[in-house]
């Protein structure tokens, strides 16, 4: 009977060590049910209207923009056409290979206050003053491994901006940079036997680093234990949207014309582990992840995109490193001007209502592309891209039939959508 107690209560303590994980592990769950939600979004700045066509391409034969093809698409979804501007050749009529001089712009963030709460119900962040920087060309130790753990280095070392090879659903469209593969995706059927010679590629060069000193009220770090149990790994930048993009295009992008910034060229605003919101103590606003815009409209209109390379992990693995920059460049490419419409679409991606634009990233946004392995042994994500022919309609023009480059989309966007 002693025996029988003893072999009892040895059983109800492996019971209980069996369960303690099990345990522990729903109490962290609980606590981070509790946690507010940062979600990433994209966004445009300043979109175009009324843009004057004929003056564009004035400007486009004088080689004073960057090397852009115009199209007038009919659209099967509702009969009606819409022109529009896309960088690179017609790969209708004229194709071949174009390389756009891009120049990567490190941004170091400086902010002074510190969000050290966040009130789950709000999203209303409480602050305390503190001086955090965020330097994309420094070795990040907190949230990235060495050797590979400097940002600006990694994404040079990108898929974005150096050759891999891309497979479309068994269809290998090329050893390149990944939206010059999305683009001969995008128009495969179209180029058809030249489909070897049409590249539209990023020709890098990365600038000395800029600090931004953004002023107090337009600029915090979250701390890392802002959110909740349990921490996250370093700090997240969060900078004032409307600040922020008139500081750029009022006073650093005049700033850099001596570095060669002009409208022939494409400037990437390159930040590390830091978002935009407005304002910025409200996480209900947050977290725009990148946007790519343009200034000095009508003409010559210069075009330029700011994107993180968040490593925090804090909007999924979708969102990680070079996603951002697969979104946002995709969308350049497709939409420089922020002047191409599309008949209406939406409840998909990041859009819960009805969008007329070509935007190619939005659609399916968070969704990810196959990973890259590059030769430095890093694993690049990427954002799956939606095709010319899902905003237009079908039949698709695209590379097996398909309406976005990861067959995430077998149709077109379907009639137009009602909000």
């Amino acid at each position: 009977m002693k025996g029988k107690r003893l072999l009892l209560f040895v059983c109800a303590i492996v019971t209980l060590c069996a369960a303690a994980p099990t345990l522990l592990g729903q109490e962290q769950v609980r606590e981070q049910e509790k946690r507010p939600k940062l979600r990433g979004y994209f966004t445009v700045s300043r979109p175009a209207h009324g843009v004057d066509m004929e003056a564009i391409k004035g400007e486009m034969a004088k080689s004073t923009t960057l090397p852009m093809w115009t199209f007038d698409a009919h659209s099967s979804r509702d009969g009606n056409s819409y022109p529009g501007a896309m960088v690179g050749l017609d790969p209708f009529t004229s194709p071949g290979s174009v390389s756009v001089p891009t120049k990567v712009v490190p941004v170091i963030i400086r902010t002074h206050q510190v969000g050290v709460s966040v009130n789950p119900k709000t999203g209303i962040v409480t602050t305390t003053p503190g001086i955090t920087t965020f330097n994309p060309s420094i070795a990040d130790t907190a949230c990235l491994t060495a050797p590979n753990n400097v940002p600006t280095t990694l994404f040079e070392e990108s898929p974005i901006l150096q050759p891999a090879t891309f497979d479309f659903g068994g269809t290998i469209v090329g050893r390149t940079q990944y939206t010059d593969a999305f683009q001969r995706g995008n128009f495969w059927k179209a180029l058809g036997s030249n489909v070897a010679k049409y590249h539209v590629t990023l020709s890098p060069t990365f600038l000395t680093p800029l600090v931004i000193d953004v002023p107090t009220a337009y600029g915090l770090a979250l701390a890392t234990t802002a959110l909740g149990p349990p921490a996250f790994c370093a700090p997240l930048g969060i900078i004032d949207f409307g600040w922020f993009d008139g500081f750029v295009t009022s006073t650093v992008i005049p700033a850099l014309a001596a570095k060669g910034v002009n409208p022939t060229t494409f400037p990437i605003f390159f930040v590390h582990n830091v978002v935009w919101a407005s304002p910025v103590t409200n996480l209900g606003t947050c977290c725009f992840i990148g946007y790519h815009g343009l200034t000095g409209f009508p003409t010559p209109t210069q075009t330029y995109s700011p994107l993180d390379f968040d490593a925090t992990g804090l909007f999924g693995t979708a969102f990680s490193d070079s996603a951002t920059a697969s979104h946002e460049v995709g969308e350049w490419m497709n939409d420089p001007l922020t002047i191409n419409p599309t008949p209406l679409w939406g409840h998909t991606g990041q859009v819960a209502g009805c969008q007329g634009n070509l935007e190619v990233g939005d659609p399916l946004s968070g969704t990810d592309a196959p990973r890259i392995s590059m030769s430095n042994g890093f694993t690049y994500h990427l954002q799956e891209l939606a095709f010319f022919s899902w905003f237009f309609g079908a039949p698709s023009i695209a590379v097996n039939g398909w309406y976005s480059n990861n067959g995430t989309f077998l149709t077109d966007a379907g009639p137009p959508c009602e909000p």
